[in-house]
């Protein structure tokens, strides 16, 4: 417990929208791949691979769809890179926005996203009317921070450094949530606490016990 928080930062997919990961999961019992297979592909030269260049706005989009697909070959599996993107429809999770409405009054809010210039809208959104959900929710944030409009993602410690510049606040200062550890990691040795989000209602309470004071609305 700290009273000493002054920003809470959200990862959007996994946290605020359903876990893309559910997505690829689709596409690989689709497609007939094993189980985790486009997850390896990404954690596989996780620095320079397609995914990771494009999160960084360094490829345009015919470029990622032909590194992409030539990563998966290399490991022995076809893909259609288009269709992967097509299956990472997401679900606004309502309870995380209702936590993030109620911080708002007290709290500098964050939204720090790996995402590409790809799709309608933000967030990689695969379709016009999740895109203008996704920008109602994006409003609600006082600062966004994307990594292909930055030139760096999530867990590289400058996009961290960028978003702390952005919010005028130190990572001390900051409670961090994400689905991923790799991303929870850098910032916790930047002095941010962290939250492992698995599933919206133990984070809330997490968050709860991190702040000192309830937020879930009544």
């Amino acid at each position: 417990m700290t009273n000493d928080v002054r920003a809470v930062l959200f990862d959007f997919g996994g946290v605020i929208l359903s876990s893309p990961i559910e997505g690829f999961l689709a596409y690989e019992a689709a497609a007939g791949l094993p189980r985790g297979f486009l997850q390896s592909l990404n954690v596989r030269d996780p620095d320079t691979n397609a995914w990771a260049c494009m999160e960084r706005g360094e490829l345009s989009e015919d470029e990622f769809y032909a590194r992409f697909e030539a990563e998966a070959r290399a490991q022995g599996g076809t893909i259609d890179a288009r269709e992967v993107l097509r299956r990472l429809t997401g679900r606004v999770r309502p309870e995380m926005v209702d936590v993030l409405r109620t911080l708002r009054a007290r709290y500098t809010t964050v939204c720090v996203t790996n995402n590409m210039r790809i799709g309608f809208g933000t967030a990689m959104a695969s379709s016009p009317e999740l895109a203008a959900e996704i920008a109602d929710v994006m409003a609600l944030f006082e600062h966004v921070i994307e990594s292909c409009k930055i030139g760096a993602r999530k867990p590289e410690r400058r996009f961290f450094e960028h978003a702390c510049q952005a919010a005028g606040i130190p990572p001390e200062a900051c409670v961090f949530l994400d689905d991923l550890g790799m991303n929870l990691k850098t910032a916790r040795a930047m002095g941010m606490t962290t939250i492992k989000v698995t599933a919206p209602a133990a984070a809330i309470e997490e968050l709860e016990r991190v702040l000192g004071h309830p937020i879930r609305p009544v």
